[in-house]
Order: C-alpha cells, then structure tokens, then sequence
C-alpha cells in the first residue's frame, strides 16, 4: 500500500511544503545563476524513471553548455573542469538538486527512491536490475545517492578507463542497493534515509547507513 498511494500523497503534500519554505532560497541562486557563468538557471537533463520511462529531471545549472560532449561525459570526476564556479558551491552543498521537487510535485520522481539514471548509465546495470530497479519513482535522495555521494572521488582516483571502471565496479554495487530498496520500501526506511541523508552533509565520513541498515550489501574495497 504504501509503495504507491500513501508514498504519493506524502510527496506531493512534502514537495508544496519544501519548495514554500525554500523560496527565499531559491530567489537568490536564480539571480547568481543569471548573473554568472552561462547566465542558465535550471539545467534539464532526460533520464530514465518509473517503469523505464523517460522524463526531464530539474537541476539547477552547474556546469557549461554541452557538459556531456566534453571530457569524461556523463562522469562527473573530482575538481571537475566542466564545473562552474558558483555551480562547485552548489553541488557540495546540494542545493543544485533541490529543484527536483519539482519532478516530485509533478509526480515523476519521490522523496526517496532510486537515483535517476541517464540512458547510457542505466544500461550498465544487470537485466534483472534494469528490470527492477524503477519499480516505484525514482528518488532525489535514496540509498544509491547516500552511498556513492564520494562517487566523483572514487571515479577520479580510479586507475585506468573511467568508463570501465563505472561499469565494471560502480555500477554492479549501485545496482545492488537500489534493489535491496525496492525489497525493504517502508514509510520507516523512507523517513530514516531522509534522515541520513541530512546527516551525512554534516558528517560526510560517517558510515551510519550501514549501521542502521545491517543487511545492506557490504561495501567492496574499491569504494572503503
């Protein structure tokens, strides 16, 4: 019951609250954004969503035109050149992602859920992931977005192709805990990874998801 009409109605009546008390902030990052950089606001990207079906998630514009035809591609890495000023600001504080609360009003994306994938990343997962994994709407935060919030660090310290190295290690642990979400949805693990989420912007070394969430899949060493 809760994966679909309860989840819903607890979204739309969170994202009209959020985005209200958030206002005052979005005021002055709009007119930064218009005043620097490429003088862009929101930056809309196609991603894959509920069911496999394509949407445009909003962000707020981080780094320049054509990101995705430069450099690595779709991988962000670590002092990332592709990235603007106010846009590195924006990141590390998350506040780029907040205008996905508007996904979440318009019903294509939850609070918590897996992370929306761009087309050439998803397609790195497993089938049977694939099949799965957006099972219900994808989330502005979750349990993939808690655990691989280091995943620009571990991308640029990785050895060798950086695209090989998504494929072969990141993406068959992204995919792993995504799904150990779709089997553990709960009103008590939605609200506890909003709550993790908050509190690894503050203590962002800590480890507390796998100590709340004992029967996650355990870490490899490439990511510890």
């Amino acid at each position: 019951m809760y994966k679909n009409f309860f989840k819903r109605v607890v979204d739309f009546i969170l994202a009209i609250i959020a985005l209200s008390i958030l206002l005052p902030l979005f005021i002055p990052v709009i007119i930064i954004l218009l005043l620097t950089g490429e003088h862009e606001v929101f930056y809309l990207q196609n991603r894959i969503g509920y069911k496999n079906s394509t949407f445009k998630i909003w962000k707020f514009a981080t780094m320049v035109k054509n990101s995705s035809k430069m450099g690595t591609g779709s991988l962000t890495v670590r002092n990332d050149p592709r990235v603007l000023p106010f846009g590195r600001f924006l990141r590390k504080t998350k506040i780029n992602e907040l205008p996905q609360l508007i996904n979440v009003l318009i019903g294509n994306m939850s609070f918590v859920g897996a992370r929306p994938q761009m087309k050439v990343d998803f397609e790195k997962f497993s089938p049977e992931v694939q099949q799965h994994v957006y099972d219900t709407a994808p989330g502005i935060t979750g349990i993939g977005s808690i655990i691989f919030r280091d995943e620009e660090k571990w991308i640029s310290e990785a050895e060798g192709d950086k695209h090989e190295f998504y494929k072969n290690h990141i993406a068959p642990y992204k995919g792993a805990v995504e799904m150990w979400y779709q089997k553990h949805i709960s009103l008590y693990t939605d609200l506890m990874l909003i709550f993790i989420t908050a509190w690894v912007i503050v203590a962002p070394e800590s480890e507390i998801v796998y100590k709340v969430f004992k029967s996650l899949p355990p870490k490899p060493v490439e990511f510890q």
